[in-house]
């Protein structure tokens, strides 16, 4: 198909089941994603609170508005722009916004291809699910990096190959049998899940179905992206780094590096561990996809244009003139020091490290650094670098 067929076909799925099919609510959405919070995202790609918050944000691809509606409300002084190209979809994020208060935001009817026309540069493009379902995601991962600000972050969710090969045989098995009725998507939902429900229990496509996906797959919307979607293009690690690397931009890290740590796979074998230093970081990236497929169903990671300053606390002196203050993404801390992370896991933290987490309750307005903190309570410079690790302080110098 052309880029333009292909554009159709998209836009003609998510006008017949809008995506995400999250339910609208009058009030801002539950929770948080870190990702999509401009301090917690700019701290873990550099290890500190970014300098300004009146920031410009664009959600290339924003579908029915879910992400929109986060990064609205997640980042308070930012300006938030939504493009989809489908406009039944871009209807429903509209109302979901206003329905919200999410009043920040402006949508436009677009593809990830004509973001030039949008005005000005951004200090934060999310593009979550979108690049793998267009024609060419080179030249669409090369439109968003045009409209990046200096310092600016591009937070990126494609998928993978590995871990979805068991939806890539059950796509292949709908279309064919649809033949003739491919593209009349309430068609491919009804043979779809006449197929799972026929085949053996034992069967590996319907294993993985009931064990990783059905419960979202309940909703017809979420079956039709997934299995009859017109668009898709799936990546391994190299393939991965080919759509990066074109982009121009640095590449800033995996959003779960927990799931990238080599430690987890072969940890107990110190060998293999040695051996394992002796390849590059793709290579690394490539063993752990290769020894756990069926973790890397996607990769989500962040991107950056230059001048991105990373910030090294190891230093004592600048450590302790640091200015620290909670993260924005963590939640009940201030009732006990079990509470949830950024990453919205359970988080413990020693009697001491939580005093001094509770000490940088006022911080925004006090501006204490480290040391005058550390003057009035009982914790160590090793707290702070433990709080900070964990990304449950945010330091600014």
């Amino acid at each position: 198909m052309s880029d333009l067929q292909v554009s159709e076909a998209v836009a003609k799925l998510y006008n017949t089941y809008p995506f995400p099919p999250e339910p609208i609510l009058d009030e801002p959405p539950p929770g948080y994603n870190w990702r999509w919070n401009w301090q917690a995202a700019y701290n873990f790609c550099t290890g500190q609170k970014p300098a300004k918050d009146n920031i410009r944000i664009l959600d290339a691809g924003c579908g029915s508005g879910v992400s929109t509606e986060y990064l609205v409300h997640l980042n308070p002084e930012a300006s938030v722009v939504g493009i989809d190209l489908s406009a039944g979809t871009l209807a429903v994020a509209t109302e979901r916004c206003k329905r919200s208060g999410a009043n920040r935001v402006e949508f436009h009817h677009l593809s990830l291809f004509d973001a030039d026309q949008l005005e000005g540069e951004f200090d934060l493009i999310n593009s979550v699910g979108v690049l793998h379902h267009t024609a060419d995601p080179i030249r669409g991962i090369q439109a968003l990096a045009n409209k990046l600000a200096p310092g600016g972050l591009l937070h990126i969710f494609v998928y993978g190959e590995l871990g979805r090969w068991e939806i890539s045989l059950m796509q292949k098995a709908i279309a064919l049998l649809q033949g003739d009725k491919r593209g009349d998507y309430a068609d491919g939902v009804a043979v779809g899940r006449q197929i799972f429900a026929n085949l053996p229990e034992t069967n590996s496509l319907r294993r993985r179905e009931q064990d990783r996906w059905a419960w979202e797959n309940q909703q017809d919307a979420c079956f039709a992206d997934m299995y009859v979607h017109p668009q898709e293009i799936d990546y391994n690690v190299n393939t991965l780094f080919e759509l990066i690397n074109a982009s121009g931009l640095e590449f800033l890290g995996f959003s779960n590096p927990q799931v990238w740590d080599l430690d987890r796979l072969i940890g107990n074998a110190p060998d293999l561990i040695e051996r394992s230093q002796n390849l590059t970081e793709l290579q690394r990236y490539r063993l752990v996809e290769l020894l756990d497929p069926q973790a890397i169903t996607h990769y989500e990671f962040f991107l950056g244009r230059s001048p991105i300053v990373k910030q090294d606390w190891r230093d004592d002196q600048i450590l302790l003139a640091a200015i620290p203050e909670p993260s924005p993404c963590i939640y009940s801390w201030r009732e006990s020091p079990q509470f949830f992370d950024y990453n919205y896991q359970i988080a413990k933290i020693s009697d001491p490290e939580w005093k001094f987490l509770l000490a940088c309750d006022d911080n925004q307005v006090n501006k204490q650094t480290v040391a005058q903190i550390l003057q009035s309570v009982e914790a160590s410079l090793e707290d702070v670098r433990s709080l900070q690790k964990q990304q449950i302080i945010l330091l600014q110098r």
